[in-house]
Parts: structure tokens; C-alpha cells; sequence
């Protein structure tokens, strides 16, 4: 390597360091950008194009390991209840049947030509989606996939941690009054996002936001810059609560319930490139509260008690996260996840693309939160997340509102899971 070249991959990877990915106090990331996230793939009919016209591209390879299984060997498989599934398995074959780029910037995809045969028997199977026969649905399943038991990298069966995620709901106003004073930002002009693997092969993947100043790129300001600018990033709403607001940016994504009674989505857009630093800590290191107690409602207590340092208290956290706004065309649908698709509650999961690529259906065997009571279900990988690495490691979307915050806020079991692969298309595999 030239001089200059390492000098320049040091100064790389020293912004890389100072913008990396916001994760947020659960443990759960914001969601990556996805492909084609201004189509609706779920209010179109499923299109299956001919193998012969399927662009394929350079495998990816996975970091995982697969063990083929039966179906008898999924823990609680015939109990899982899938009269709702058939409706998410037949939108995730809508995103399976999009082209793949080859971009090693974007998260694994699950290879589309080895779907193709499969996406093709949904449309010939009759099966209605609105009301399916479950036990169709079931036959389905087992007469063209195959299970195979996700392996850690040294062969043994991969197991992890599994925390909660979900679709918050704030109430704000899209003009500044009365107690509607904690802005939501969209994504500023000046947010530039540098694709390092677009220079050096060996870093792909990885992206760093950082903004021009004369003839540099720098890190992007932090939290208390930005809200101490005179020139402020475009704000989408104004919250009523600061508390909620900072939560929201912690799931990445939520609704937003305006004075008249509206409802919109603000979807995860971008973010500041700053590591992300917990405000309970910075509670617990002030002396304010015990870290065990730093919960969400312990946190909103203390900001209306001390309404004075509530903006010292959100700038211990560097990271910004910024919004875009969506129609809620379904609200039983969650937010677009990484794969470009709604999520869906307690149907779609996070994983690390290292090892399960994007759009893969799952069977996942963990327990409900604070509990030993099993959760074995079908799943669909459809998110992705900075916290969420290594073999197994999954964050369930429960949904949104009140009940799914309470059961994510508690979400930290270990769990399993079976990567549901084409029988003719050989082992799992990415693009």
C-alpha cells in the first residue's frame, strides 16, 4: 500500500470512528435505508418474472453456518397459529422478487433466482389472503421449504439474545405553541454520507455521515450543535414532550398525533454519524437516579421535575436521528424496516445480514418477555440494526402502542432460530 493511500485509509477510518452507528438505549438500532423505499410493493400484486429475465449477481457470502433439519424438529411449529402469515408471506415474496444491485454498500439479500420457483407456486396455489386455510398454508410451508438450523461460525447451534422493538405514538403539532416545543428534524441539506466501500473493497458496508467545511469532510454536528444553530435542520413537528421525542429517535420510527386529531408516520430518514450515549447513564452518573431505574417513566418524571436541564440532560447523547413523513395507508402495517417492506407486528424481525440475509422467512424459538412461557413462531428478516450482530441475534418488532412498548421495554431472552430455504435451492444463501 502507498503512502497515501494509507494516509488516506487512516483518515477514513478515523471518521468512520467518530460517525459510527447510532444505537439506541434498548439496544436497538434505527433502520438502515432500504432499497426502493419510496414503493408501496404492499398495495401492488405480487409479480413473479421468468427465471430467464432474473439478473443475478455476485454471491455474498454468509458467516453462518446451515444444518439441514425437518420440520418435527421445530420446537412448537404446529402450534403456531399462521392464519395471518400467508398475507406477509406473499408481500415478503414481493420484496424477494426485486432485483438485487450487487451493491456490497446494502445489507445481504436473500437470492432471488432460488425464490423464484417458490413465489411463482404462491401465485398458483389458490390460497386467499384474506382468509386462508391455515392448514393450506401449513402444507405450503412444508411441501417447498426446508428448514435449516442456523450454526455459529465453530458449527454449534446459534443462540443469542433477542430484545423488543416497536412503533411508538407522540403527540405533536407541525407549529411551534404552547407545549408543543421539541422539534423533530428532517434531514438536513449539508448531511453528506460517504460510501466507503466504494473506495476500499475491504471496507464495504460501512458509511460515514460527516458535512463540508471549505475543502474537508468532518463529522457531522452533534445533538447540541444542532439545536443550538441558527440554522437549524427543516423540523417535520413539533413534540409536546421531550421524553417521547427522544424515544421515538431511540426506535427509529413512529406516529405522530397532530392537534386536529391526524395521524402521521415519521420514518427514519438519516442520522448524525454520532455514537449514541445513554441519558439513563447520564442519570445514574449525576446522582439523579439509580441505572436500574432509569426507565422511560422514571426519566419523564425527572424532566418535568427539572425542566431546566432537560436540554443538558438529551445532549449527553451526541446522536440525532432524522425523519421523513409517511401516510399511514394501514395501520395495522408497521414502518418500513431495511428491506423496503412494512413491518409487521410480531411477524418481522431484525438481524444481522452477516448471517441471515434480508427477506429470508425464519422460525425463531425464544420466550415471551420476563417470562419462561415459549415464543416459537414463522418470522420474516426484514430489519436490520447496529446493535443486532452475531449469529441468532434478533430484535422482534412487536408493533405499535402502549402494549408493544410495554413488551419490548421488557424483551431480553435468549433464543434459536431455523432459516425456512427453497427445497431445490441447497443451503442458504445471499446476494
Amino acid at each position: 500500500m502507498s503512502m497515501k493511500k494509507l494516509l488516506l485509509s487512516s483518515a477514513l477510518l478515523a471518521l468512520l470512528a467518530a460517525c459510527s452507528t447510532v444505537p439506541p438505549e434498548s439496544g436497538v438500532a434505527p433502520p438502515a435505508p432500504s432499497v426502493g423505499q419510496a414503493e408501496n410493493l404492499v398495495e401492488q400484486p405480487l409479480r413473479v418474472p421468468d427465471l430467464g429475465s432474473m439478473r443475478d449477481t455476485k454471491p455474498r457470502v454468509l458467516a453462518g453456518k446451515f444444518q439441514q433439519t425437518s420440520w418435527s424438529a421445530l420446537p412448537g411449529w404446529q402450534s403456531d397459529d399462521l392464519h395471518l402469515v400467508w398475507k406477509a408471506f406473499v408481500n415478503n415474496c414481493k420484496g424477494l422478487m426485486r432485483p438485487v444491485s450487487g451493491s456490497l454498500a446494502l445489507p445481504a439479500r436473500a437470492t432471488p433466482r432460488v425464490w423464484q420457483p417458490v413465489c411463482a407456486a404462491v401465485l398458483q396455489s389458490g390460497i386467499a389472503v384474506g382468509n386462508p386455510d391455515t392448514a393450506q398454508v401449513r402444507q405450503f410451508l412444508q411441501t417447498h421449504l426446508q428448514p435449516w438450523r442456523l450454526l455459529d461460525p465453530a458449527g454449534h447451534p446459534a443462540k443469542s439474545l433477542v430484545t423488543g422493538y416497536y412503533e411508538p405514538l407522540i403527540h405533536a403539532s407541525r407549529t411551534r405553541q404552547g407545549a408543543y416545543q421539541w422539534p423533530l428534524y428532517a434531514a438536513p441539506a449539508d448531511l453528506l454520507t460517504v460510501d466507503l466501500g466504494a473506495v476500499y473493497p475491504e471496507l464495504a458496508g460501512k458509511r460515514v455521515r460527516g458535512k463540508l467545511v471549505g475543502n474537508r469532510v468532518v463529522p457531522y454536528d452533534t445533538r447540541a450543535q444542532i439545536v443550538s444553530s441558527p440554522t437549524q435542520p427543516p423540523v417535520i413537528v413539533w413534540a409536546n414532550d421531550p421524553v417521547d421525542a427522544f424515544f421515538l429517535q431511540i426506535q427509529g420510527s413512529g406516529r405522530a398525533e397532530l392537534p386536529g386529531g391526524e395521524v402521521v408516520r415519521l420514518a427514519y430518514a438519516d442520522h448524525n454519524g454520532r455514537p449514541y450515549a445513554s441519558i439513563g447513564k447520564w442519570l445514574a452518573d449525576k446522582g439523579f437516579m439509580p441505572l436500574s431505574q432509569a426507565s422511560m417513566q422514571n426519566i419523564k418524571a425527572w424532566a418535568k421535575s427539572n425542566p431546566g436541564r432537560v436540554q443538558e440532560m438529551l445532549n449527553a447523547n451526541p446522536a440525532m436521528v432524522f425523519f421523513r413523513e409517511e401516510d399511514i395507508v394501514d395501520p395495522e402495517l408497521g414502518p418500513k424496516g431495511a428491506y423496503g417492506l412494512p413491518l409487521i407486528g410480531e411477524r418481522s424481525v431484525a438481524v444481522d445480514t452477516t448471517f441471515v440475509p434480508l427477506g429470508a422467512p425464519l422460525f425463531l424459538s425464544t420466550q415471551y418477555p420476563a417470562s419462561k412461557n415459549p415464543l416459537q413462531r414463522l418470522v420474516f428478516a426484514q430489519d436490520t440494526g447496529a446493535a443486532i450482530r452475531g449469529a441468532a441475534r434478533t430484535d422482534f418488532y412487536w408493533g405499535f402502542g402502549d402494549d408493544a412498548g410495554a413488551q419490548a421495554g421488557r424483551m431480553k431472552q435468549q433464543g434459536e432460530m431455523w432459516v425456512l430455504w427453497p427445497k431445490q435451492g441447497g443451503a442458504p444463501s445471499a446476494r
